[in-house]
């Protein structure tokens, strides 16, 4: 009876020892299935994070053609920015709130 079982229990071993070399051969080693997953996943993101920022590049190109060449949007910055009036018809009226210091003297 021993002499059956031998056999049998030196296939199971060696069925065993090739299982467990398949799952070596697919999972490990340096780059296994897991980290090509994990790899896979970071290059997604780092993609979709590459296409977002050439939008933003493309979006501040056109304001920059914007500022250089459009005499509109140079007078709004102008107007916004600077506090600049357009010849002798306009007038800028700026209201300034009391200073701390100015305060504490009144009383």
């Amino acid at each position: 009876m021993a002499s059956k079982r031998s056999p049998l229990i030196k296939r199971l071993g060696t069925l065993a020892l090739i299982a467990v070399a398949l799952v070596f051969a697919v999972q490990g080693g340096e780059f296994g299935t897991l980290d090509l997953v994990r790899q896979r996943r970071e290059k997604a993101r780092i993609v979709r994070s590459v296409d977002s920022l050439s939008r933003v590049v493309d979006s501040l190109k056109k304001y920059e053609d914007k500022v250089e060449h459009d005499p509109a949007t140079q007078e709004r910055i102008a107007r916004e920015v600077f506090g600049m009036v357009r010849g002798n018809k306009e007038i800028v009226y700026r209201f300034a709130s009391p200073r701390a210091d100015s305060a504490s003297r009144a009383r």
